[in-house]
């Protein structure tokens, strides 16, 4: 029986590593535009005062892999380390099964003629490596001089290990799906919107900016939706089948041996028809026949394969609930949506959750504290999102309308505005189609900012990725 030789291995290293010899990156890579997040990703890669590994996760088909090269081309482009001090590996390839960390490291070596080896190893699809939080651990320890950069595909695997065995030595980066500044940007439409001071966004025509916020709802949350006419004609078939189905098809069960993929594939098809609605587990439960106490479970995987978020809520006096019975859902991406049940039209019953859920995307990758707000009696109410200080009071709230009927009548916002005189330092904000305006008179504390949700999402997007340190700033306000 024949088996691969040491030099095939080499070949294909030198393959995927054509910077060695003419320090630049593959054609197809170079041509395609960065993801926002590159220049704070590579910023972390090449932070050498910490010895940890860093591990680029998200959902399926954000662009991990492109931004990997990416942050090579920089690395390159800054002249910091030789061409043959970067090295990259995809350890789906199967010609390197059953390689270890450490001897890829000293094949890499031979194969790119460097003495002392790579200084920065990209280390891609690392879930084909079994066990590889504990052989990433080890490599880490035993080469500190190398800076190990580590992605994959199957996110949840990647998450629960990351968090169970890589305490101290690992540092876990998140990609999400696109936000709308990203998505303009793609499009090269992004002169479409001006930046003002203060965080504001401001569109000279703010119905041909509205005819892109309704196709970054339908399929603007992957790169490839935007790069290939075909995906946006079937999102179907590429979308669903690539990042849905795989997920829960294959690496959940795989990850968390669950035997019912259909009782999960229900649950999640559930949730992301009803996604921006509140649900609780008795609710699902008795829709499903599932228990509660696997419902529980469910959720928490689907959550760590980075498909839905749960916010949790809070009441009129912004004070959690001892027992969490009730949240609201959110697929990360309203294009997941789209994906299993089709498009949208800018006057569908759906796209006042379909607006929400695109509003919450822009603040995936932030840390902000971001509930909700639900009471009941004679005066209830809701509130969309609520954002919490540290010392857990409100300091801004939105309400999320896809319509300019609020601009005209905000006496009619009764929830908003029983909310706003309990908490009057809380600034208040809400989301229109079209108009922009400020309520000094409405009933509710203070005023009232009152702008376009694609205005809200593409300056939300932006602040989240170029200055997340003040990504929980409102905006609409000077």
């Amino acid at each position: 029986m024949r088996e691969i030789s040491r030099e095939q291995r080499l070949q294909r290293m030198r393959s995927d590593n054509p910077w060695w010899m003419d320090a630049r990156i593959r054609r197809d890579y170079e041509d395609l535009h960065e993801r926002g997040y590159c220049q704070r990703f590579a910023d972390l890669v090449t932070k050498a005062d910490v010895r940890r590994a860093v591990i680029l996760m998200g959902p399926r088909r954000v662009g991990k892999t492109v931004l990997l090269h990416h942050v090579i081309k920089r690395l390159l482009d800054a002249g910091r380390y030789s061409p043959q001090e970067i090295a990259y590996l995809s350890l789906d390839q199967p010609l390197y099964t059953g390689l270890s960390i450490e001897a890829a490291a000293a094949a890499l070596r031979r194969a790119s003629g460097r003495e002392n080896g790579p200084r920065v190893l990209f280390l891609d699809e690392i879930q084909y490596l079994a066990d590889w939080e504990r052989h990433l651990k080890a490599f880490v320890d035993s080469h500190p001089a190398v800076r190990c950069v580590a992605c994959g595909s199957a996110a949840a695997a990647l998450k629960r290990k990351s968090t169970e065995s890589g305490a101290g030595r690992f540092t876990d980066f998140l990609l999400p799906p696109l936000t709308f500044w990203e998505f303009l940007r793609l499009q090269n439409a992004g002169d479409l919107v001006e930046r003002l001071p203060g965080g504001k966004s401001r569109s000279g025509d703010i119905h041909l900016l509205n005819n892109k916020f309704l196709d970054y709802v339908n399929f603007g949350g992957y790169p490839e939706a935007i790069t290939s006419s075909t995906v946006r004609e079937d999102p179907g078939r590429y979308i669903a089948t690539d990042i849905v189905e795989k997920v829960l098809l294959r690496d959940l069960p795989s990850l968390y041996g669950i035997r019912d993929v259909q009782e999960l594939n229900r649950l999640f098809t559930t949730l992301a028809y009803n996604t921006a609605e509140e649900v609780s587990l008795e609710g699902l439960s008795k829709n499903s026949g599932v228990t509660k106490l696997t419902l529980r479970r469910y959720l928490e995987y689907l959550e760590a394969a980075f498909l839905i978020k749960r916010i949790h809520r809070i009441d009129e006096n912004a004070r959690r609930f001892k027992r969490t019975t009730h949240f609201k859902v959110y697929v990360t991406s309203p294009s997941l949506r789209t994906a299993l049940f089709g498009p949208v039209t800018d006057d569908d019953p759906a796209m006042g959750s379909m607006v929400e859920t695109a509003v919450f995307a822009q603040w995936f990758h932030s840390n902000a504290r971001l509930n909700y707000a639900r009471w009941s009696g004679r005066h209830g109410g809701e509130v969309d999102i609520v954002h919490l200080d540290p010392h857990q009071r409100p300091d801004w709230c939105l309400d999320v309308k896809w319509s300019d009927r609020p601009a005209a009548r905000p006496q009619e916002l009764t929830s908003l505005i029983d909310f706003s005189n309990r908490h009057p330092d809380a600034r208040v904000l809400v989301t229109s189609k079209t108009k922009d305006k400020e309520h000094c008179d409405w009933p509710g504390a203070g005023s009232l900012n009152i702008g376009p949700a694609a205005h809200y999402c593409h300056a939300v997007g932006h602040q989240a990725i170029k200055s997340p340190a003040t990504a929980a700033t409102p905006w609409f306000v000077e």
